[in-house]
């Protein structure tokens, strides 16, 4: 007797079927402008492929095709060496702070400004100095002979 042969196909298959879930591909910005040329002098347009800290959003994020990330990539780092684009921005912090280390005597900036030991470099601050130590008397003194002629 001759035996049956199972069918080969194993339940188990790779390929564009193996993912039951559908998911639809990011459209490029690109192709919703209909832009076919990316300039390096459009910087609204490359700004819009960048993160907020200024880096180079990748290409699934985007949702463009390969050679438009090249593209668009190349055009991001001309605009960058001619300064019409930053290589990196600071992201401001929410203002937390750290608890202090064990055993740190420094003082914060804010303890230091109310004690009014730092200067800042004010001409206020300077005009005190001057009129601590008793230098600039000679120009007080002209200040004074002017008052009095007028």
């Amino acid at each position: 007797m001759a035996s049956r042969k199972k069918p080969t196909t194993s339940t188990r298959t790779r390929g564009k079927d193996a993912n039951p879930r559908k998911f639809k591909k990011k459209t490029s910005p690109l192709v919703i402008d209909k832009i076919e040329y990316v300039d390096y002098k459009d910087v609204d347009l490359l700004s819009r492929f960048m993160s907020d800290r200024a880096k180079i959003r990748n290409q699934s994020a985007s949702g463009n095709t390969v050679q438009q990330q090249r593209d668009i990539a190349n055009a991001i780092k001309i605009a960058r060496e001619m300064g019409l684009l930053p290589y990196a921005k600071r992201v401001s912090s929410s203002g937390r702070s750290r608890p202090p280390r064990d055993g740190d005597n420094r003082r914060s900036r804010d303890d230091s400004s109310r004690d009014g030991s730092s200067s800042d470099g004010s001409p206020e601050d300077k005009n005190l100095e001057i009129a601590s130590t008793g230098e600039g008397a000679e120009f007080d003194d002209a200040v004074e002979t002017e008052e009095a002629e007028v």
